[in-house]
């Protein structure tokens, strides 16, 4: 048994799981679904450091396994930049070093990636049940794969195939420019402009949950919707606590929310704009990979609006480039419903680095 152990590192809470290691890599695909022995969670910001959290779990997992099982490799999917295997967390004053946490808790080989990386590795774990097919498209085994999932930000990414294993790329792609595509989105993006003082929109300030908070606000401020009482003290509460140490409202939850219900006039035609620009976008990394082992549609807002998803505008968006519509209509498009998909890879990384 090759005992492995994957984390999910995050400013609110830390999973952690125990696995059995032994299933085999092979080309692009796990051929067998890892075995999970032992997984809890915790909230990080009651450690000073990960390290005294493993040190926990661990003793945890002895007591309910009944023998000691020490981890020989882990990988920790943190939700922040990694540069030369350190990293410091955005929302904890953690910095963690691999070569540290591996010394300080005998593990031989100890691995950080950002947690969007560690998608990237979960999607080729995932089984049939973890994801919804919106395009079932043309499979063409030894493609690329890409990823891209909206949440507080736009994690953009792709799968390389090996001869013995994959790769895994993060990028920047959330920060390349906004390209409307109607005069309401050239409204939108002037808005944003003068809003923040800047000289270019990202799509990620469109399509992620600030975007939604922003093209809500765009709509309300320029009075093409009128505001409901109720999303409208939601959003106003958020605006007051702007800038304060903890933020308790979530607008971007309450208006997608309100549009799935159909309940707010005003957030169903934020969300339609963020549907339609999220699968714009999506189009665009399609056309740039040419993604036909699949492209996800990850992230954590994703699963929470399915219905609009399932609606023809996402696709259509997706697929409206002109002369390579033809091209995009054979890429498999599928959303990743498994919230656990970080972790997963975590451990597929743990697996075969």
């Amino acid at each position: 048994m090759t005992l492995l152990l994957a984390g999910d590192i995050g400013g609110t809470k830390t999973i952690l799981r125990l696995v059995d290691g032994t299933a085999i890599v092979e080309g692009s695909q796990m051929q067998e679904r890892l075995e999970t022995l032992y997984e809890s969670r915790y909230l990080s910001g009651d450690y000073p450091d990960l390290v005294p959290i493993v040190k926990r779990f661990l003793q945890e997992a002895r007591e309910q396994l009944g023998e000691y099982l020490h981890p020989e490799k882990a990988c920790f999917a943190i939700a922040g930049p990694v540069v030369n295997q350190t990293a410091k967390l955005t929302n904890l004053p953690w910095c963690l070093d691999a070569k540290h946490l591996g010394s300080e808790l005998a593990i031989s080989q100890v691995a950080l990636i950002n947690d969007f990386e560690a998608v990237g590795y979960g999607v080729t774990g995932l089984q049939a049940s973890d994801v919804l097919i919106l395009q079932k498209g043309q499979h063409q085994g030894g493609s690329p794969m890409g990823i891209i999932g909206a949440g507080t930000g736009l994690g953009q990414g792709f799968v390389i195939p090996l001869v013995n294993g994959i790769k895994v790329y993060p990028c920047e792609g959330g920060h390349t420019d906004f390209a409307p595509r109607s005069e309401l989105e050239f409204q939108l993006m002037k808005y944003l402009l003068a809003k923040h003082n800047i000289d270019r929109v990202s799509v990620e300030r469109v399509v992620s949950g600030p975007g939604i908070v922003a093209i809500y606000q765009f709509l309300r401020d320029r009075n093409i919707a009128k505001e409901s009482p109720e999303i409208a003290e939601i959003v106003q509460e958020w605006e007051h606590q702007i800038g304060l140490t903890e933020v308790t409202i979530d607008p971007a939850a309450a208006i997608s929310q309100a549009a799935l219900e159909k309940r707010d006039n005003l957030s169903e035609q934020t969300m339609q704009i963020f549907v339609e620009s999220y699968g714009a976008e999506a189009g665009n990394l399609a056309l740039k990979l040419l993604p036909y082992s699949g492209l996800y549609i990850a992230g954590g807002i994703a699963p929470k609006i399915l219905p609009l998803l399932e609606t023809p505008e996402f696709m259509q968006a997706f697929s409206n480039k002109g002369r390579m519509k033809p091209i995009l209509a054979k890429v498999p498009v599928y959303v990743v419903l498994n919230p656990q998909v970080g972790l997963i890879g975590a451990a597929i990384c743990a697996a075969i680095f």
